[in-house]
């Protein structure tokens, strides 16, 4: 994993939603997954978060790329990059 990595400490909701696709595609360490399930467990936003993400991959899922325009791809794309920017 890139320099995304989990600090030793309680991570930030920023940290973690930073890492939550490393979390979903199951590339975390044992350590850096332990850590980001114990600020899940104790953060509502963050278990919300982490669940709309799961249901926004199982939605899109059955989606093909021709199915959205491009230009309205484009915007959800750059939505989404400006959520956390």
């Amino acid at each position: 994993m890139a320099d995304r990595t989990l600090r030793e400490r309680s991570p930030t909701c920023r940290e973690v939603v930073e890492v939550i696709t490393d979390y979903l595609e199951d590339r975390m360490g044992v350590d850096e997954r332990e850590r980001f399930e114990r600020h899940i467990a104790t953060c509502d936003g963050c278990e919300i978060y982490l669940d709309q993400m799961r249901q926004s991959i199982r939605a899109t899922g059955a989606l093909d790329d021709e199915a959205i325009p491009e230009s309205q791809r484009n915007n959800l794309i750059n939505a989404f990059r400006d959520l956390f920017a």
